[in-house]
């Protein structure tokens, strides 16, 4: 137990929001239904008018899933979490649920693929102004969220560490900039996890996770989630979620919940691979440059450092290549490693790499992939639970290959 009483991180991880049946089972209750019944109906009439506690239909709520959202919320101390079927669907509700046309949304122009098609070509078919800023510049946050002649922006989005360039963002003075307009701030902090990094203790209004990722951590289902306050939870993010059917399957939300029980546990050991392979991609002779937090090269490296409780479970790297031969480096390292597999999915178990340019971040324009620093030659690695050596001696066989496709 903490000095403040609370139970510990590992504890919640596996105790959080446990509530077991009258069976007394000691692994999580999965209720795989789509409905429930009521004793009259009245009974039925009280619960669809809110007034008296119980579940009414799957895509409200289910006991399985009440489960998993309690236990994340208790990771960060949030009010409130909804589970979603994605991480998009948790993206684009948090997003969708408080937007209206004529609104204004500001985002860091780092973003993940998927999140950069709906702030710049979904929520404006909406009539939602959407402006991207350079995330580390916050004197173009200051700018864009209260413009001169303009309405402020309604809303600020950002992922803490951006998926794949990994920039690091300066959450609490973005949610300052952000506050001072009248923003509410939606940190997409995937990269980070609840473990490395609690946006909503930094003041930000709403955290999405994607449950896909390390939650799960083991490749097997989809789920997203969204924590924030219990007023934003009743007053905008139900009444929309309710009737968009975003919510997650029973069965997904078990699988989530016992991945949350290994969590610690996977994210401490990817972080010190992640951290050993990219000091020695830092000195082949065949990488241009790696980009990790934990490395001093990193340009945010003393703000990462100050935010985050470790420097991630993900690194990027750039080969060197001739002119016009990056995109041909790239993909012969992919298909000389041995041992990594070449998947978009990260957070796993197993060790994944893949190339952003033609997978991920395809759809994204070539000039925007350039200005975040995604180049041809660029692969995003996530780090597994294999023998770190392992992984190493991997890379370093198929960096050969990787060179001499290089060279054109």
């Amino acid at each position: 137990m903490t000095a403040d009483g609370k139970l510990g991180r590992a504890t919640r991880l596996v105790r959080g929001g446990l509530e077991r049946s009258p069976h007394g089972e000691t692994c999580e209750a999965l209720y795989l239904t789509s409905g429930f019944v009521y004793a009259s109906a009245a009974e039925a009439e009280a619960r669809f008018k809110g007034e008296a506690e119980g579940f009414v239909y799957s895509r409200y709520g289910n006991p399985t899933v009440a489960q998993f959202e309690a236990r994340l919320a208790g990771l960060e101390d949030a009010e409130a979490c909804f589970a979603t079927a994605s991480g998009m669907a948790a993206v684009f509700s948090a997003l969708a649920c408080q937007l209206s046309a004529g609104d204004r949304l500001v985002a860091s122009r780092a973003l993940f693929g998927s999140c950069y098609q709906i702030v710049t070509q979904i929520l404006p078919r909406f009539g939602i102004e959407t402006e991207l800023v350079d995330g580390s510049d916050l004197a173009q946050w200051e700018r864009a969220l209260a413009p001169k002649g303009k309405p402020a922006a309604k809303v600020a989005f950002f992922e803490t560490v951006s998926n794949p360039t990994l920039q690091v963002l300066d959450l609490p003075a973005v949610v300052t900039l952000a506050k001072a307009a009248g923003a509410v701030t939606v940190a997409d902090n995937v990269f980070s996890t609840p473990l490395l990094l609690r946006p909503l203790e930094r003041g930000a209004d709403i955290s999405v996770y994607s449950g896909t990722k390390h939650i799960d951590g083991q490749g097997r289902c989809l789920g997203g989630a969204i924590l924030c306050s219990r007023a934003f939870h009743d007053d905008r993010l139900l009444p929309f979620v309710r009737h968009a059917g975003p919510a997650l399957s029973p069965y997904n939300a078990w699988t989530l919940l016992k991945g949350l029980e290994t969590l610690e546990l996977r994210v401490e050991r990817q972080c010190r691979t992640a951290t050993a392979i990219a000091r020695r991609l830092e000195a082949h002779p065949a990488v241009a440059r790696v980009v990790y937090p934990g490395l001093e090269s990193h340009p945010q490296h003393a703000l990462a450092a100050e935010l985050l409780e470790d420097f991630g479970t993900v690194l990027s790297f750039e080969l060197k290549a001739a002119p016009g031969q990056g995109k041909a480096a790239a993909f012969a390292l992919l298909d000389a490693l041995e041992l990594i597999d070449i998947s978009n999915n990260l957070g796993d178990a197993k060790s994944l790499i893949t190339h952003p340019a033609t997978t991920t971040h395809r759809s994204m324009p070539a000039e925007e992939r350039a200005a975040t620093g995604i180049t041809d030659g660029f692969v995003r690695l996530s780090c597994g639970l294999e023998t770190p050596a392992d992984l190493i001696a991997d890379l370093e066989q198929a960096l050969e290959t990787a060179a001499l496709a290089a060279a054109g």
